[in-house]
C-alpha cells in the first residue's frame, strides 16, 4: 500500500505540465514547424531502442537477481545468432532512417534556402515579395532595418503574418545569436560577416526573441519583442512608426552603439540607405575604408578608392595604365 501511495505523488509533478505550451514543440511559425517535427520525429525513432533496452535491463534485473531461484541459468551459452542480428539489424535501421530524415529535413530548413511556401500545402503566393530586414547585433540591443519601408526599431521587430520574411545579420561590435523560437532557428551574428535566415510566421501574437550566444555582462538583457500582425495591423504598425521616429543618422546610431542593458524600444522614422552596408563592412565612422573596397583593392593589384562602395564590386578605370580619377566626396 505505502509503495503504491508513493508511486501516485510521484507522478503528481506530472500534472503540472498540463499547463506548459513549450513553443519548440509548437511553433506558429512554418519554419519552426518543420524544425519541430524533425526534433520530435527523430526523438520517437531513437526511443525505438532508448526504451526497449531500458525495459530489457529492468526484466533481466529482475528475473535473475539473487533472490529469484526458479530462473534458468545456463553456464555453457556463450552467443544467440537471433539475439545477435536483432542486436544488430534494428538500430542499423534506426541509423539510416534518423540519418535520411535529418539530412533531408536539414536541407528543407537551409536559413539561406528561400522560402517556397508559406504554411503546409500553401505555396508563396507569386505577388507576394519576401519582407527584408537588416538585422544588427549591439551592445546589448538589437537593430532592425526596414530597407522596404525607410523605417527603423530598437528591440522590436514586427512582420504580417503569412509573409515570407528574408532577415540579413550582421554585428557592430562581437557575436551573438539571433533566436525567435517561434518563427525559425537561431543563426549567429558576427562583425564584418553576414548571415542569412528566412521565415515565416503564421499566427498573429507576440513572441519572444532574444540572443543565445554569451556576449558579456548584458547577455541576460539582450531580448526582444516578436509582433506577428495582420497585415492591416502591420501597415498601421508602419505608419506609427513614421510618426513617432527621429532620424538614424551618424550621430544618433554613435549613440545608439553604446553599451546599454535593458534598452528600451525605441523607433526611427529614417535612417541613410546604406547604413547596413557600412556596418557589415567595418566602415560607419568617417575616414574608415570599408572591407569590401579593400578586398576589391587587393583583388585588382592594390587599387584602393576611399569612401562607401558597392558590396561587391569596385570600379576601376576603362585603361589600366592610366590612374584611376580621384572619388567624388562623400557625406556623412
Amino acid at each position: 500500500m505505502c509503495l503504491k501511495r508513493l508511486r501516485g505523488l510521484l507522478l503528481l509533478p506530472l500534472l503540472l505540465l498540463g499547463g506548459c505550451d513549450l513553443v519548440l514543440l509548437n511553433p506558429p511559425g512554418d519554419v519552426a514547424r518543420q524544425q519541430s517535427d524533425i526534433m520530435i520525429i527523430t526523438t520517437i525513432i531513437m526511443a525505438l531502442i532508448i526504451v526497449p533496452v531500458m525495459v530489457a535491463i529492468a526484466i533481466v534485473a529482475w528475473r535473475y537477481r539473487a533472490s529469484n531461484k526458479r530462473a534458468r541459468y545456463d553456464a555453457e551459452w556463450d552467443h544467440s545468432p537471433q539475439l545477435e542480428l536483432l542486436v544488430w539489424a534494428v538500430p542499423l535501421f534506426i541509423i539510416i532512417a534518423i540519418g535520411a530524415i535529418s539530412w533531408i529535413g536539414t536541407h528543407m530548413v537551409d536559413p539561406y534556402r528561400p522560402l517556397d511556401r508559406i504554411a503546409s500545402g500553401k505555396p508563396v503566393p507569386a505577388d507576394v515579395k519576401p519582407l527584408e530586414v537588416e538585422v544588427v547585433s549591439l551592445r546589448w540591443k538589437w537593430l532592425f532595418l526596414y530597407p522596404q519601408y525607410g523605417i527603423a526599431t530598437v528591440n522590436e521587430l514586427v512582420a504580417p503574418v503569412d509573409r515570407p520574411i528574408r532577415f540579413k545579420l550582421t554585428s557592430d561590435t562581437m557575436m551573438d545569436s539571433f533566436f525567435v523560437p517561434a518563427l525559425a532557428g537561431q543563426i549567429y551574428t558576427m562583425p564584418g560577416m553576414q548571415t542569412i535566415l528566412h521565415g515565416v510566421i503564421n499566427k498573429p501574437g507576440e513572441y519572444r526573441g532574444f540572443s543565445a550566444n554569451y556576449s558579456g555582462a548584458g547577455f541576460t538583457d539582450m531580448r526582444f519583442t516578436f509582433h506577428g500582425m495582420r497585415p492591416q495591423d502591420f501597415d498601421q504598425w508602419i505608419d506609427k512608426v513614421r510618426a513617432a521616429g527621429g532620424d538614424l543618422d551618424r550621430p544618433a546610431y554613435d549613440q545608439l552603439r553604446q553599451p546599454s542593458r535593458a534598452a528600451p524600444v525605441h523607433y526611427y522614422a529614417r535612417f541613410d540607405a546604406d547604413l547596413y552596408e557600412r556596418i557589415l563592412n567595418r566602415c560607419v565612422d568617417p575616414g574608415q575604408e570599408c572591407k569590401s573596397q579593400m578586398m576589391a583593392a587587393d583583388a585588382h593589384g592594390g587599387e584602393a578608392m576611399h569612401g562607401p562602395a558597392a558590396h561587391d564590386a569596385m570600379s576601376m578605370p576603362a585603361d589600366a595604365s592610366k590612374p584611376a580619377p580621384a572619388p567624388a566626396a562623400v557625406k556623412h
